[in-house]
């Protein structure tokens, strides 16, 4: 017998695992064209700033949010973790370049503080779709199909590429996006980036969602199974929600629970049908949202 011992199988190779992701709420704009401070203007009963944070911090942990060294004792944005700009520069790309060097080992998802459409359901969708391995993440837009760097998943990879790019007289996530391809995703709601940035833009907006289905309270009926139940402490329960679909309502169920299934585990029934996640929700539906089925 040969003492030749045969070579096994080369091992496959390991993907890194992806950098944990925090939240960044872009709020340290000068708001020259609204003329007054965006981050505090209101929707809803709730600042701009309030509902952006709120809405982050539904998907990760911690939140921060990004300010210039005068703004750090503001009231509307002094209760908050901070992030404060700490390279020179001016517009967004110092916040986000700020936030990479503060923490250098964590990914970054930022949001502007104005996108008063942006719901739960868009972040989901970009969270899920995140390329870890690259530098981003982004939407496109649905109005000229170019990168929308201001609500887009920044890897720990981008910190070099935009320092440099910053030294070599760049200012524009925009085009820094363009010039270094990123993952651009199309939003499935095409008014989920619109921003504000003047008083008739602003006046639009709260039009729009005070009289929309955002603006509504309505009562729906959920059911929960199973590790859900368990993490609810309840088996259903009736609540009033301004939840306007599935998948909006989910986030805000697992913002309240802590629930730590995936919705790509779930499915969802309303009024005893499987539904689709993006499925308009009205008064007195019944929701389920059903586990995976333990056992074989």
């Amino acid at each position: 017998m040969s003492g030749t011992v045969a070579a096994s199988a080369a091992a496959p190779v390991a993907r890194p695992a992806a950098a944990p992701l925090y939240g960044l709420i872009l709020a340290g704009g000068s708001s020259t064209r609204m003329q007054r401070d965006k981050a505090a203007l209101a929707y809803l009963g709730k600042s701009q700033l309030e509902r952006a944070f709120d809405l982050a911090r539904r998907h990760v942990s911690p939140v921060f949010v990004s300010v210039r060294a005068s703004q750090a004792a503001d009231p509307t944005r002094a209760h908050h973790p901070l992030i404060v700009d700490s390279v020179d520069g001016e517009g967004p790309i110092v916040g986000i370049r700020s936030a990479l060097a503060a923490y250098p080992a964590a990914a970054w998802l930022v949001m502007a503080c104005d996108l008063p459409f942006l719901s739960d359901a868009a972040l989901t969708q970009l969270l899920r779709k995140r390329d870890a391995a690259g530098l981003a993440t982004a939407y496109r837009s649905v109005h000229d199909g170019l990168p929308e760097p201001l609500c887009a998943i920044w890897e720990p990879a981008a910190a070099a590429a935009l320092e440099s790019y910053q030294r070599d007289g760049g200012r524009c996530p925009r085009k820094f996006l363009i010039r270094h391809a990123a993952r651009l995703l199309t939003p499935e709601d095409p008014r989920a980036l619109d921003n504000v940035n003047t008083p008739e833009e602003y006046a639009q907006a709260v039009a729009a969602l005070g009289t929309g289905a955002a603006n509504r309270s309505i009562p729906l009926k959920i059911q929960y199974y199973a590790l859900m139940r368990e993490q609810a402490g309840r088996s259903e329960e009736t609540l009033e929600t301004s939840s306007t679909t599935p998948a909006d309502l989910y986030g805000e169920l697992t913002a309240r629970y802590g629930f730590t299934l995936l919705r790509e585990q779930l499915k969802v029934a309303v009024n005893s049908e499987f539904s689709d996640w993006s499925r308009p929700l009205r008064a007195g539906d019944a929701v389920v949202f059903i586990p995976p089925v333990a056992g074989g």
